[in-house]
């Protein structure tokens, strides 16, 4: 019962709602043989991954009472040391994007944003080659549905175990 006070009163349902995305989008990646599907479903899996981190942000800057429209880490930063606060939620959170599990989901999740650099040394350069190149080593960086499940189980106890320490102030 306390879980679902604290889901209505820090609005910790978004976030839980994206965890929820990400397992449907696994779970299709794992049920399809198609690569171009499977590809699909895990960059979508990553992009709901990122956005629990920020719909977290969001119920962290709801729990200090601050402007919860769009929150980052800096904003909330900066807007707990103006009322002379801190966040330890906000410390794990950067120490995990440095060396953990978001760390992992926030390169994944860049790398789904911007095209692999090219590896020009040896390649050929004639059009059938090019395209075959590009549709073999595009997605090369991809994690697997596995590997995402994963993170999202060690993001979710990450978040879980910050929940459990956030008390009214």
């Amino acid at each position: 019962m306390a879980e679902k006070g604290r889901v209505a009163r820090y609005q910790a349902d978004r976030t839980n709602q994206k965890f929820y995305f990400c397992r449907l989008a696994c779970k299709q990646a794992g049920e399809t043989t198609d690569k171009q599907l499977y590809q699909a479903h895990c960059e979508t899996a990553i992009f709901h991954l990122q956005g629990a981190l920020l719909a977290f942000l969001q119920e962290l800057a709801y729990f200090y009472n601050l402007d919860t429209s769009a929150p980052s880490i800096e904003y909330i930063e900066k807007a707990l040391h103006n009322k002379t606060l801190i966040s330890p939620e906000l410390q794990r959170i950067k120490l995990s994007l440095e060396s953990g599990v978001l760390a992992n989901i926030t390169k994944a999740y860049q790398r789904c944003q911007y095209a692999p650099a090219p590896d020009s040394t040896g390649m050929d350069t004639s059009t059938h080659d090019l395209i075959v190149n590009v549709v073999t080593l595009s997605n090369q960086w991809l994690p697997d549905e596995q590997t995402i499940r994963e993170w999202r189980g060690e993001f979710m106890s990450l978040i879980d175990e910050m929940r459990g320490g956030m008390v009214e102030y």
